[in-house]
């Protein structure tokens, strides 16, 4: 008869303390925990800020501005990350761009704001489909502003569209999602 001793499973890197860690000391962004089993957050305006919209939009947007800028996935919901101070500018880039006063499920992130740290890249995550994670991971060793979309194109920002591009495509895109969505509303209500 074989005695086996039960041992512990390795512990995950993916507890909150190493996901910190690794966002802190990899790429040098800001975090926060509320409470040891809370889940890790992003502090936004500092090194970066985030545009969030249906993920529908957002796949539409990378579709037609192509680019290799930090992007991430939360359930329903994409955040497209651009440059810190880039979401005190969408309220008046909207209405430049004539799309002030049209209801658009587009958010922007910044100063003050948080967001949910995704599933670092690499590191196995919580199979939940509403688990965050990214569909473009940023690139430990390279600094993050001048690869994120910001006002004017930056030089050497490989891929990074000009944060005007980005908005009038994100708002063209969730203006699409929505009335898609009301049209298969109402051909559901009259069926």
């Amino acid at each position: 008869m074989a005695f086996t001793i039960p041992l512990p499973s390795p512990r995950s890197p993916f507890g909150g303390e190493g996901v910190a860690r690794w966002y802190e000391h990899e790429l040098g962004w800001a975090t926060a925990q509320e409470g040891a089993g809370g889940p890790v957050e992003l502090l936004t305006g500092l090194r970066f800020d985030a545009l969030e919209l249906p993920a529908a939009a957002g796949y539409a947007v990378l579709r037609r501005l192509g680019g290799r800028w930090p992007v991430a996935l939360a359930g329903r919901r994409m955040r497209l990350l651009v440059a810190a101070g880039a979401a005190d500018e969408l309220p008046g880039l909207l209405d430049w761009l004539d799309w002030g006063g049209i209801a658009l499920d587009l958010v922007a992130l910044g100063a003050g704001d948080r967001m949910t740290a995704p599933v670092p890249p690499g590191w196995s995550g919580s199979g939940s489909p509403d688990a965050v994670s990214w569909l473009r991971p940023p690139e430990p060793g390279r600094e993050v502003e001048p690869t994120l979309p910001a006002m004017a194109a930056v030089a050497g920002g490989v891929g990074a569209p000009c944060l005007v591009r980005l908005v009038d495509a994100a708002a063209s895109e969730c203006h699409r999602v929505r009335l898609l969505g009301a049209y298969r509303a109402q051909r559901l209500a009259s069926s």
